[in-house]
């Protein structure tokens, strides 16, 4: 299990989104409020962003807070869009950063919050880890994000207890699916958080309904239902 978030706006630091608020994924990693399985976000963290429309990413299997190296430079580096993450590690997968979110084809950032059967997924040769959430992102990256809502159905339909909850961006989009997890949402006038809850009490959050795909971009927000009777 895991908390993440994404971000598609103007230019904002690192620090702002992952450390500041006060109950920022910094605060999540060992205390989060809506988290159903698992106690703390121990196993890893991960920030992904993009500069001049090239996906960096910092990661480590360390805790979040233990990190003062992050927290030194978080300040000082902004990003129009981001991906972050903290990592509860499901019992079996390794904890190490090539399993750490987000994952990344050159493109794409990505992160999973939830659990799959590895059994229902391929075992693309392009997979960071042998762990589930970097096999499914490995899967979505061969299948192309433009298919997400199908990829993630599909795969739902064959593994009835997977928590698939997604989320992607590219520079220009961010993509998030809710499936059997919480996701929220707030939209500021300087752009769109995606959270796996709320980073703070601001009234404008709101709940994404299960089973659905959130796509952000300059020209708004969509809410797409997903069906699980179809795939790609």
């Amino acid at each position: 299990m895991c908390r993440h978030l994404g971000w598609l706006g103007t230019e904002v630091t690192l620090s702002a989104l992952v450390l500041e608020p006060p109950r920022s994924l910094l605060v999540q990693s060992y205390a989060p409020r809506r988290q159903k399985h698992g106690l703390m976000n121990a196993d890893g963290w991960g920030v992904g962003f993009f500069d001049a429309g090239v996906p960096r990413r910092w990661r480590s299997a360390s805790p979040l807070w233990g990190d003062t190296s992050f927290a030194s430079v978080a300040p000082a580096v902004r990003s129009h869009c981001v991906v972050a993450a903290v990592r509860s590690a499901t019992v079996g997968m390794p904890i190490e950063i090539s399993a750490t979110a987000p994952f990344t084809d050159g493109e794409w950032l990505l992160s999973h919050n939830g659990v799959v059967d590895r059994a229902v997924l391929p075992l693309p040769s392009s997979a960071e880890s042998v762990c589930d959430s970097a096999i499914l992102a490995a899967t979505i990256f061969g299948r192309g994000l433009d298919e997400l809502a199908g990829t993630i159905a599909e795969i739902g339909a064959a593994d009835p207890l997977a928590r698939l909850n997604i989320v992607a961006a590219n520079g220009s989009r961010l993509l998030a699916t809710t499936w059997n997890e919480t996701l929220s949402m707030l939209r500021r006038p300087d752009g769109v958080v995606l959270a796996s809850e709320p980073y703070d009490d601001d009234a404008d959050w709101a709940d994404v309904p299960d089973r659905h795909l959130v796509e952000v971009t300059a020209e708004g927000v969509t809410l797409t239902a997903l069906d699980a009777t179809k795939g790609p």
